[in-house]
Formats: C-alpha cells, sequence, structure tokens
C-alpha cells in the first residue's frame, strides 16, 4: 500500500523537477529594465521607450500568469479530500507540478524569472516611469509624458522635482487634463474615490454604481493577492546556521508564511501607492457609503441589506443597528385607516391616518400602487392598505445648553457635515477682557512647537495656553479673574460641542490655545497665502488623492474643533470650510466676539484661515478628544489648580463668616 502511494507523488516531483523548457518564452523584465536605462544613460530615449514599456508588459504579465495558473490548478487540486497526511503532500506535489507546468507554458522556465529584491522595490515604487517621462518630453509626446509623470507622482508624491514637472506639462499647449492618468491605479481604489465624490455631491444614484463596481473590482483583487500568495515563501529563520528542520517543520512554516501574507492583502487593497498606512475602515466604508446611497432613493431593501453587511465588520455598531432596525421597520407597514371620507368637491377620498415621523411614498391596494399626494389618493381605498414607508430623517442637532447661546448655521447651511455655527456664546465684556489677557501673557510662535511664524511669515502668531494663564494669575502678574474666564470659556464651549452633537461619551480637552494673529505692516501688498493652510485636524490632507491619512504626524486622536472669536476689527481672517481638494470653498465664517463655530476633526471637514491682511485676529482654539488616554496634560494640571483655588476660596469664606481670632485659636 504505502509503494502505491509513494509511486505517483515520485513521479509527480520528479517530473517537475525535469520540467522542460521548451514552452513560450517570455523575455524577463529585469532584463529589459536594465536595458532601458543603459539607453538613458547612453540618451537613446528611442529605446529607453521600447525597453521600459516592454519591461511593465513583461512585469504584468508575469503577474497575470502566476494568478491565473495558481487559481487554476487550486481549483482542479483541493485540499477538501486529503484527509491524511500522505494525501495532503499529494495534493501539495500535485498542485506544485500543476503551477509550474502552467507559468513556464506562458513565460518560459521560472529561473529566468527570479527577480533581485531591488528591481522588484523600484516598480513598486514606479520608478520605469519616472525615466519613461523625461524620454517621452525628449520625444515631444507630451500626452505620454504627462501621463507617465502623474503616475509616477502618485506613488512618489513627496517628489518636488517631479510636483514641478507636473505643473509645467499642464502649462504645456498639446496637453489637456484627459492625459494626466494613473496608468498604475488599481480599478477598486479608482472606483472607490470616484464614488466618494459623486456621494458628497449628493449624486446617490450613479455612486451607487461606482460604489458596487468597486466592491466587485476589491473582492476580485482580494482573490488575485491570495493567490499571489501561494508562492515560494522565504523565512529569516531559515539563514540561520543553526536552523534545523524537519518535513512537517518546513510545511506548516510555509503555509504560515503563506496565511501571514494574505493576512496583509487586507491592508494591501486599502493603501494607496506611496503610503504606509491604509485607509481607515475601507471596506466597511463602501457598505455605509451605500446603505445611505439606497436610503437617499427610497430602495429600503438594498439599504437594509448594506447595513447588515457593515455589521458583519463592525458586530453591534450602535449607530448601523439603529439603521437596520428603522430599515426594517420602514419595508412595509400595514396602517390601519382611522377614517375614510368622500371629498365631495374634487371625488376623491382622503386617507386619514396617525401623525408621526413616517412619511408615505406610495399606497398599494388591490389593483395597482397610487402615489400619494398629501392624504389624498386618486382611487378607491380599502381597510388594510399597504404602504410603503421611509424614515424622516432631520439634520437636528442637541441642546446648547446655555440659553444666552445661538443657533446661526447648521451642517446643512455650512453645505457640510458635522458642522456649526453659533453666536452669543461669550459677551462683549467677555471677550474684551480675554482679548486683554492675550496680550499680556501671549508669547510669539505656536505655544508648543516652538515656531515663531509656523504658517506665514507675513503674521505674528502668538498664543498661550489655559495652564500659563493660571500661572500669571496666580503669581499676580494677570488679574486671576481674568485666567479664570479663559479656563470657564472653554469648558463652556466643550460642554456646548458635546451637547449639539448628541455624543455618547464624554469629550475631553485635547489642547486649549488663547492665538492672536496679526498682520505685518509693510508686508500685505500682493498677498496670494493663507494664514492657515487648508488642513484636516486629524489627519492629514492629500487633495491630490482626494484622502486624509490618519497617520503622524497628524493628530489622529483628535475628535471634534472649535474656534471661539474674540474679536472682528480686523481686515481679513475669514474661517474657511473646503472640499478635499483644498480648493472650493463650502463655507466662509466671518469672525466676532462670541461668534464659535465648532466642526468634526476629520477628513470631511478641511479647513483654513484667510490672510489676515490688517489689525489682529484673535480666539480661543478648542480640540477634543473622545478617547480619555489622550486628554491633554496641561488642562489637567489646570484643573487642579482651579480646585485649589475653589478649595483656597471656600476657605476663606469659612473663616471670614466665623471672625476667628487667631490669637483665640491658641
Amino acid at each position: 500500500i504505502t509503494s502505491s502511494i509513494w509511486t505517483p507523488i515520485l513521479s509527480i516531483a520528479l517530473q517537475a523537477l525535469l520540467l522542460s523548457s521548451s514552452y513560450g518564452s517570455l523575455e524577463p523584465y529585469d532584463l529589459l529594465y536594465n536595458n532601458a536605462v543603459e539607453a538613458f544613460y547612453r540618451n537613446d530615449y528611442k529605446d529607453v521607450v521600447r525597453h521600459m514599456e516592454g519591461a511593465l508588459r513583461s512585469y504584468a504579465e508575469v503577474r497575470q500568469t502566476k494568478v491565473r495558473c495558481r487559481l487554476r490548478c487550486q481549483n482542479q487540486h483541493p485540499f477538501d479530500s486529503a484527509s491524511m497526511d500522505l494525501q495532503f503532500f499529494d495534493v501539495v506535489l500535485r498542485r506544485s507540478y500543476c503551477q509550474n507546468e502552467c507559468i513556464e507554458e506562458k513565460v518560459g522556465t521560472q529561473s529566468m524569472h527570479k527577480i533581485s529584491e531591488d528591481v522588484i522595490q523600484d516598480f513598486h515604487r514606479r520608478i520605469p516611469y519616472n525615466y519613461l517621462q523625461l524620454a517621452y518630453q525628449k520625444l515631444k509626446q507630451l500626452d505620454k509624458a504627462a501621463a507617465a509623470a502623474h503616475t509616477y507622482f502618485q506613488a512618489n508624491p513627496e517628489s518636488v522635482e517631479m510636483d514641478q514637472n507636473l505643473e509645467q506639462y499642464k502649462a504645456l499647449e498639446g496637453t489637456n487634463l484627459d492625459h494626466f492618468v494613473d496608468r498604475e491605479a488599481r480599478p477598486h481604489q479608482r472606483s472607490f474615490s470616484a464614488g466618494v465624490k459623486l456621494y458628497d455631491n449628493a449624486n446617490y444614484e450613479e455612486a451607487i454604481s461606482l460604489f458596487e463596481e468597486a466592491l466587485q473590482e476589491y473582492y476580485r483583487a482580494d482573490v488575485e493577492c491570495r493567490a499571489l500568495c501561494q508562492g515560494p515563501q522565504r523565512f529569516e529563520e531559515q539563514d540561520h546556521i543553526l536552523y534545523r528542520y524537519s518535513l512537517y517543520q518546513l510545511v506548516s512554516d510555509h503555509f504560515t508564511q503563506v496565511l501571514h501574507c494574505e493576512h496583509e492583502c487586507v491592508r494591501d487593497l486599502s493603501t494607496r501607492p506611496g503610503r504606509l498606512s491604509p485607509m481607515e475602515n475601507y471596506l466597511p466604508l463602501h457598505y455605509d457609503y451605500l446603505q445611505f446611497a439606497y436610503y437617499q432613493l427610497n430602495m429600503v431593501e438594498e439599504a437594509l441589506a448594506c447595513a447588515q453587511s457593515y455589521l458583519l465588520f463592525h458586530e453591534g455598531d450602535e449607530f448601523m443597528t439603529e439603521n437596520v432596525e428603522y430599515y426594517r421597520e420602514a419595508i412595509v407597514i400595514n396602517i390601519s385607516l382611522r377614517s375614510v371620507m368622500t371629498d365631495m368637491t374634487r371625488g376623491n377620498l382622503i386617507i386619514h391616518y396617525p401623525l408621526s415621523k413616517w412619511q408615505p411614498l406610495y399606497c398599494k391596494a388591490g389593483r395597482g400602487s397610487f402615489f400619494v399626494g398629501g392624504h389624498s389618493l386618486g382611487t378607491t381605498a380599502i381597510e388594510g392598505l399597504t404602504c410603503f414607508l421611509i424614515l424622516c430623517v432631520c439634520s437636528v442637532g442637541g441642546p446648547l445648553v446655555y440659553d444666552s447661546v445661538q443657533l446661526i448655521q447648521n451642517s446643512q447651511a455650512l453645505n457640510g457635515t458635522q458642522r456649526v455655527l453659533l453666536d452669543d456664546v461669550m459677551s462683549v465684556e467677555e471677550c474684551a477682557e480675554l482679548k486683554n489677557l492675550a496680550h499680556t501673557i501671549t508669547m510669539a510662535g505656536d505655544g508648543y512647537r516652538g515656531k515663531m511664524s509656523p504658517h506665514t511669515p507675513n503674521e505674528r502668531f502668538e498664543g498661550a495656553t489655559v495652564l500659563k494663564a493660571l500661572q500669571y494669575g496666580y503669581e499676580g502678574r494677570v488679574p486671576l479673574k481674568s485666567a479664570r474666564l479663559f479656563y470657564d470659556v472653554s469648558e463652556r464651549a466643550r460642554r456646548i460641542i458635546e451637547s449639539y452633537f448628541l455624543l455618547n461619551s464624554t469629550l475631553h480637552f485635547s489642547y486649549t490655545h488663547l492665538v492672536c494673529r496679526t498682520a505685518i505692516t509693510g508686508q500685505q501688498d500682493h498677498r496670494n497665502d493663507l494664514s492657515h493652510p487648508i488642513h484636516a485636524d486629524n489627519c492629514l490632507l492629500d487633495p491630490e488623492a482626494n484622502e486624509c491619512w490618519k497617520e503622524a504626524p497628524a493628530y489622529t486622536y483628535r475628535d471634534y474643533s472649535a474656534l471661539l472669536y474674540l474679536n472682528g476689527d480686523f481686515e481679513g481672517g475669514e474661517f474657511i470650510f473646503t472640499e478635499m481638494d483644498a480648493k472650493t470653498v463650502t463655507a466662509q465664517v466671518k469672525p466676532k466676539c462670541g461668534r464659535m463655530v465648532g466642526f468634526s476633526s476629520g477628513g470631511e471637514n478641511p479647513h483654513g484661515v484667510r490672510a489676515v491682511t490688517r489689525g489682529q485676529r484673535c480666539a480661543v482654539a478648542l480640540w477634543f478628544t473622545l478617547d480619555p488616554l489622550f486628554r491633554e496634560l496641561e488642562r489637567l494640571q489646570a484643573d487642579e489648580v482651579v480646585q485649589a483655588l475653589d478649595n483656597q476660596s471656600s476657605q476663606s469664606k469659612w473663616d471670614t463668616s466665623l471672625n476667628i481670632n487667631p490669637k483665640d485659636e491658641l
């Protein structure tokens, strides 16, 4: 029995080792790449293009061949029936033989395509496109040069030289925006980004089409990525001179590495070229966008399916769980009619039903569907009429806590999400007192990084923290009442933001800063910069990729932001919201005493400050976090100071009320 099992296994292994290379042959891409580089240094740009384009085609063909062959051989030789060790090894060897034969039939002997790690990294970094854009430029093929330059820049956004080249290409005759394409764009990321833009413009129907396409492309790319993991693996431990392994350990190590590689596919597919960190919540986000887009088009069943799919990734998510319940209730509801009366004037039936948060879209009786106009149906209605309903989504914030505070604009009026503009958060007297405090305690620079003019050389930037104000007050260098006002006003702002945005957990201070920006006389003519460039508060804004990357050095733990203005007697200095492109302004806020703008800190709210061209602009800048681990240390120290001052004040009042003579205490 043993002999009968091992004979075919050894036969297959022998065939795999002796497999001939008499099949088709594909020129290795590392050889073509080296030829192209050599041609570049001898200024033979036609050869550069010929060899480099050939290298890119060869690289793509080898990759696709491996994917096709490995998927085919996996299907032909599944592990399902391998219940014993020898059967398992039999499947491994048969699958290996199948893959080798398939790949070598398409591209030739695999040893020809063993590429050095340096060349592989060059292709991952898209270095060939740098050579191509220069070669096409020399050959006066500007459309192809623009495409190559754009493709390279997508994976190397830090390249100042390529950024300048792109600007030059855009200014040249013979090029247009259609030429600036990413030749290596991943279909699933391209469709997703395009879908987000349409979604942001409320074009839900076309956005749905692109999101669905992105999902199909993502899962296709996931299958391909996992197939590429099935090849030979390398362990650093195996390079050690004392490394000893048995057959079982070797096979175990191999498949452990395969599993690790497959796990990394999730990160790889959600990471844009040139970025270290993946897009946060990338795959589930497709279903989040889809559930709301379908809902906007009254396609409630599809919205429900997408919401349920989202919960597969984030089980128990409170917001999405509520949506699922809404959608389930909204699909079909039988309304028991309270009464049916005939409108004698119009000859129609008037349907009366209990008023609720639901609005009917259309009702269906036994003979068809009838759209509802108000409460009127143009046909005979029956008891138990079935109506398809949709939940009214109202963008209303929570209470403002303080009676004096006025809501000026909500998210809709500010053309965005998670935004609010409020007035009368402070009185005129409080504004004046804090501005006087700022003139005394603020120091040049940003207050915590030591940069004198962190945003523009045309303005003087000064700032101070709450703790510094309290220290100055305790030392008698400023009125303690003014320092305490700074502390109290910032707490007032925190409570308002926490309440208005209906946060379920405590909002903590992340950083509190009393800041003033002053226009420098003689430097305002012909200014074209901003007082504070467009940015997001918890991620790195990437206008080219239409993304915001939550990675260092961004303050990724910040969740909400607010700016409380102290004055408006200056020129310029308007606060602006923009689109992700950092150019298209969606809303503008003119500062004045007591006005506060609040918003979520993520990429949904890029913002900046227009140049202050005359006078001084002062505000209390606040950043908040929902994570108590990232509470502002100086704020905690300030809390202790305030507590001590309050205790001291209480003790003083107690001592005064008793009117005790110190001598009596002796």
